[in-house]
């Protein structure tokens, strides 16, 4: 049988989901899309320090 190999995306360190990866399940935005990208990454930092925080405590 032959084995099938399922790579799985590797985020730089600080985000959760990377912009691009999640751009490509979004509509078309109509607008700015630098701004878009700016608070997706602003979210993304905050989740990833909250679950490091959560980590860390226990």
């Amino acid at each position: 049988m032959k084995e099938i190999k399922i790579q799985q995306p590797t985020p730089k360190p600080g985000v959760c989901i990377e912009w691009e990866q999640k751009r490509k399940e979004l509509p078309p935005i109509q607008g700015d899309e630098e701004l878009f990208k700016r608070i997706w990454e602003n979210n993304e930092a905050l989740a990833y320090m909250y679950i490091w925080q959560v980590l860390l405590s226990f």
